[in-house]
C-alpha cells in the first residue's frame, strides 16, 4: 500500500459536481493498492497515521498528532500512485491492484482507520472525483506499507 498524506486546512471530493466529502483541518490521504497487499497490517498503518507528530505545537514544531489535534481524515482511493512510467510516454498500471481487491481493502483500511476514533471521509472508489484541498505548510508524506 502507497500513501501519499497531505497535512490540510480542509479538504474536499466533489463527483459530478456535487460535494460528497470534505474536511476541515487534518489529512487528505491518497491511498494506492497493489497486488501483494492483502496481507498488509491494516491496524499498524492506521495507527501510524493517526499517531504521526506532523502538526504544530504552540513552539511551532511538528510535535502533535491527528488525534491530539481532533483532526479528521480524508481517504481517496488512486491506483495512479503505482504507475509505472520507466518506459514509453504512457503510465501502465499493471502494479495497481484490480478493482475487486482494491476495493474491499481500501473499504476495509478505512474502517480500521474509523476504529481508531477520529472521524474519516472518503471518495468514491472508481469514480471520476474533483480532490480540493488547501495543504497546510505544505507538509506532504509519502508511506509505504508493507506485508
Amino acid at each position: 500500500m502507497r500513501i501519499v498524506l497531505q497535512r490540510v486546512s480542509q479538504a474536499s471530493v466533489d463527483v459530478d459536481g456535487k460535494r460528497i466529502a470534505e474536511i476541515d483541518r487534518g489529512l487528505l490521504l491518497l491511498v494506492g493498492i497493489t497486488a501483494g497487499d492483502s496481507d498488509i497490517d491494516l491496524a499498524k498503518a492506521a495507527r501510524k497515521i493517526v499517531d504521526l507528530r506532523i502538526f504544530e505545537d504552540e513552539n511551532h514544531k511538528m510535535n502533535r498528532s491527528l488525534r491530539d489535534i481532533g483532526g479528521a481524515l480524508l481517504a481517496v482511493s488512486q491506483f495512479t500512485l503505482y504507475a509505472d512510467v520507466s518506459k514509453g510516454r504512457r503510465p501502465s498500471f499493471v502494479n495497481a491492484a484490480r478493482p475487486e481487491l482494491a476495493e474491499p481493502l481500501f473499504d476495509s483500511f478505512v474502517e480500521t482507520l474509523r476504529a481508531e476514533g477520529v472521524d474519516v471521509q472518503t471518495g468514491e472508489f472508481g469514480a471520476k472525483m474533483a480532490v480540493k484541498l488547501e495543504n497546510d505548510g505544505p507538509v506532504t508524506l509519502a508511506l509505504e506499507v508493507a506485508a
